[in-house]
């Protein structure tokens, strides 16, 4: 029998709130895998199935999830007799179990679980490691090791402070490899708390969801400075990049943006920015500052505003709400030229296979790939072999705190390690890695 066994259970986030968790047992042994959820999330987005049961863990249990599996996926794939390297039929398999556009049925969190479990079991099946055999998935030849964004700064929904846009990353494009981005993401992430220690107090030096420090600062570009100064600090000037996660779809309403969103006065005239003034605004941070990519600068439904920024700016355009790794949206913005990279983010299309579909949708026409965690994560280590294995060149899974965010990272230096000196570096090509 190809697959023995499959259960599911519920397990916690990072967030202390409950996911999906799925073993599976082949004649290779057993096979785990949980589900990351987001806070930040496009209205556009798989549906994640919470129970909704306002009487118990705020809502948010998933035994519906779990009984989808243990009720009906797992029965329907037992009898199917399908091996676990047949990755897109079992997919395929689920997705059609289900039946809807969003995967409301049975959730996008159920069909995820097992998706990954099959994927890890399909590996120890061909005896290669999980990112040689996901490259294999997507007739990838070339593995290359991605250039880290760490979030080092939180706003936005991730974050208690006043900050309207989520995410400041930096970008050690200018490291000869991963182990040392790694060391100089460690060392400016430290010297950055020293400088917020200095300058707010050593209050404001706790960290968001992400691991990222949260001072209570409300202008953006104060966190830009603060970045700025560490980086200088720690002697990585000019090797050091900074990217954004703007996620502007939080604050958009009635046609224009408010910076002011999380604070008592944001129904203030002040505080609101017409797209066009906000994409000034950024124009102006990328010539002060070393920005190189933005993440969803405006509101998932504001196409305009994307294909303006895209064409009058050289930076990477990052498209998550706007795409949520949905090829139908995917396919719009290539129409539309709204953006040139995708954040391929697995449990807001919910399989393996359909995750793989949309990166290489992406890069048939010309974008980069940035593979994403989400806020609420697991010790899950996934995309990290995910990243490797599709060799997109870039991922985001938060800053160097936090062992759910640190324990990606360490998987691509585990990674690195093995590969000797076939290990290949995205750096300043994280792009377009294979440039």
């Amino acid at each position: 029998m190809p697959v023995q066994s499959i259960k599911a259970r519920q397990i916690y986030d990072s967030r202390g709130n409950p996911t999906v968790e799925v073993d599976l047992v082949t004649e290779n042994g057993l096979f785990r895998a949980a589900v990351p959820s987001g806070a930040s999330t496009g209205v556009h987005e798989a549906l994640e199935l919470r129970d909704n049961d306002k009487s118990q863990y705020h809502g948010k249990s998933v035994f519906k999830a779990v009984d989808n599996i243990n009720k009906i996926i797992a029965p329907e794939l037992l009898k199917a007799g399908l091996e676990v390297t047949q990755q897109t039929d079992i997919d395929n398999l689920m997705l059609k179990l289900d039946g809807t556009a969003n995967k409301s049925k049975l959730g996008a969190n159920a069909i995820l679980g097992v998706s990954l479990a099959v994927c890890k079991a399909g590996a120890a099946k061909k005896a290669v490691p999980l990112y040689k055999y996901i490259a294999e998935l997507a007739g990838n030849t070339n593995i290359i090791l991605p250039t880290p964004a760490f979030n080092v700064i939180n706003g936005g929904s991730h974050a208690g402070n006043k900050l309207a846009m989520q995410e400041f990353m930096i970008l050690p494009t200018g490291a000869k490899n991963f182990t040392e981005a790694m060391k100089m993401g460690s060392e400016v992430y430290h010297h950055l708390k020293a400088g917020i220690k200095k300058r707010f107090g050593l209050d404001a030096t706790a960290v968001g969801d992400e691991g990222g420090f949260a001072p209570n600062i409300l202008e953006n570009k104060d966190a830009l400075d603060l970045i700025v100064d560490a980086i200088k600090v720690a002697g990585y000037e000019g090797k050091i990049k900074i990217g954004m996660d703007v996620a502007a779809s939080e604050f958009y309403k009635d046609g224009k943006y408010d910076l002011n969103f999380k604070s008592e006065k944001s129904d203030s005239p002040a505080t609101y920015h017409t797209p066009q003034a906000l994409q000034s605004l950024y124009l102006d941070w990328v010539k002060q500052f070393p920005i190189v990519s933005i993440e969803d600068p405006f509101d998932q439904d504001d196409w305009e505003s994307w294909t303006s920024i895209t064409a009058d700016s050289l930076i990477q355009i990052v498209g998550d709400d706007l795409t949520v790794t949905n090829p139908d949206r995917i396919k719009t913005a290539i129409e539309k030229k709204s953006c040139n990279c995708l954040l391929l983010k697995v449990n807001q299309i919910g399989s393996v296979t359909e995750s793989i579909k949309a990166h290489v949708l992406a890069k048939s026409a010309g974008w980069g790939t940035m593979v994403s965690h989400r806020s609420g994560e697991t010790e899950d280590t996934f995309i990290a072999d995910l990243v490797v294995g599709l060799s997109t060149g870039q991922i985001k899974t938060g800053a160097p705190c936090r062992s759910e965010r640190l324990a990606k990272y360490n998987q691509i230096l585990r990674i690195e390690e093995e590969l000797g000196n076939a290990a290949k570096y995205a750096g300043e090509n994280f792009r377009n890695p294979h440039a």
